[in-house]
């Protein structure tokens, strides 16, 4: 899995969470959804993505090199 993929599926997972815990928890946990959608904006203009130094770190390939 390269960490473009993993960052993708992470993103994702997160969503899917913090709706399930507005439905179920609390409403206020819309704020975590908001605080993940503003991370992955932020992401595609300055290329700084949290996810992806951890991802790196552990290991993943880049898409360069994966081919």
């Amino acid at each position: 899995m390269t960490i473009d993929r993993a960052v993708l599926a992470f993103a994702g997972v997160m969503v899917l969470i913090s709706v399930v815990l507005t439905a179920y928890v609390s409403p206020l946990f819309i704020w975590f959804t908001v605080f993940i959608g503003l991370n992955m904006f932020q992401s595609a203009f300055t290329g700084l993505c949290p996810a992806a130094i951890i991802f790196r770190k552990l290991g993943l390939r880049d898409c360069a090199t994966a081919a």
